[in-house]
């Protein structure tokens, strides 16, 4: 295989249904928007959201597993920008040591999920 390697196109992450509203939100913040899924795949108590070609698809399940360490990463150049309207959001973003040279903060979502911001993708 040559060249760079495909792009992810899309996480799945397990919430309750009473987290979802409070997910969705959270990933609002975070520059996601609601996309309707193709036809075929509607329905079932899954919310898609998409940014910039990626998406996460917010799962309703009755016990939804939550990792406890493993973790979405997002690149967000505009790191601070976005840590401030997580913020204003009222989600709270805590600094993390920096790896590969990027500055990187760190946030909970409603349900739990793990999510890193770094201002860039490691080299």
């Amino acid at each position: 295989m040559t060249g760079p390697p495909p792009p992810i196109h899309h996480a799945s992450l397990e919430v309750s249904a009473d987290d979802q509203p409070g997910e969705v939100r959270f990933w609002e913040a975070l520059g996601f928007h609601q996309v309707e899924p193709p036809e075929g795949l509607a329905g079932g108590g899954t919310v898609w959201l998409e940014r910039a070609g990626f998406q996460v698809h917010l799962v309703a399940v009755e016990q939804p597993i939550i990792p406890p360490t493993g973790h979405l990463a997002l690149v967000e150049p505009e790191l601070e920008r976005l840590s401030d309207a997580l913020a204003e959001a009222g989600f709270e973003c805590s600094p993390a040591t920096p790896h590969w040279g990027e500055a990187r903060v760190k946030a909970r979502s409603p349900a739990g999920h793990l999510v890193e911001l770094m201002t860039g993708p490691p080299a």
